[in-house]
């Protein structure tokens, strides 16, 4: 498996993950012409790509879907409450019939080589997923925008290779910053988004030997920057009550703006 971030943040989202025979996208939500240059850099192209599942319809996530999944005509997976509330966006425009495909959680589906499962995470979104994908015996999961985890999630993530996580603010900055109060409470809620210490306390019930790679995601521009996510998430888990210390994992962030590496699972 192959998992790459081209783009992860509050400002804009996109996620390649594939196979040696099948290329997806997680979510749209930047311009085509940034897609295609992320894809460049990995040697894919955007007519590459079989598919694009979208875990919710905020704009972070779909922004560039509407324009790239027309031009090169491409499928898009999604829930029934998000194909709903996407259908219902001016901002998409008018979609052929028949690109979209309806997923349900806990029932996985098959695109080529790539058995695709979505689960439920907690978002204010009309029905949003998380996926995670197996091929050849390997499996990475990608959760972000939760506001929070309980067993079922740590069940849908457990025993990965690889996984792109939430690491969304830091709880004092964004508590001291500037947004209004209800944007506050509404990032600190339980359908917001996971702070670095969460996502660290979630790892921790994560990690196991065979894990190869951790990418830490979605982080606030507001509220959060990559050296404050990578040390709060590593003490988490070097300070917390497992076999592990955080320099026994492949950890890294991805930028908001710029492509991680491609790892290779």
């Amino acid at each position: 498996m192959k998992l790459c971030s081209i783009a992860s943040g509050s400002s804009g989202n996109c996620i390649f993950a594939g196979s040696d025979k099948t290329s997806l996208l997680v979510d749209a939500g930047i311009s085509g012409k940034r897609i295609e240059f992320g894809l460049n850099e990995i040697d894919r192209t955007t007519a590459d790509i079989d598919a694009i599942l979208i875990t919710h319809e905020h704009s972070d996530h779909i922004k560039g879907l509407g324009v790239v999944a027309r031009k090169y005509k491409i499928p898009i997976y999604a829930t029934a409450g998000t194909i709903d509330a996407l259908l219902a966006m001016n901002s998409l425009g008018k979609m052929p019939e028949g690109i979209f495909h309806e997923i349900r959680e806990d029932e996985p589906c098959v695109i080529r080589d790539i058995a695709v499962h979505p689960f439920s995470i907690s978002h204010d979104a009309a029905q949003p997923v998380g996926y995670r994908l197996e091929n050849g015996g390997k499996r990475i999961g990608i959760a972000t925008d939760m506001g929070q985890y309980d067993d079922y999630i740590i069940e849908n993530l457990s025993e990965l290779d690889g996984l792109l996580l939430e690491s969304n603010h830091d709880v004092n900055m964004l508590q001291v910053g500037r947004y209004p109060y209800y944007l506050k409470q509404r990032i600190l809620g339980s359908r917001g988004h996971l702070s670095n210490e969460t996502a660290g306390q979630l790892l921790c019930r994560l990690l196991h030997d065979g894990m190869e790679k951790i990418l830490l995601g979605h982080l606030s521009r507001e509220n959060n920057y990559e050296a404050l996510a990578f040390e709060t998430v590593c003490a988490e888990i070097t300070m917390g009550d497992v076999p592990y210390r955080a320099a026994d994992f492949d950890i890294c962030v991805a930028g908001r703006d710029t492509i991680s590496c491609l790892a290779e699972i």
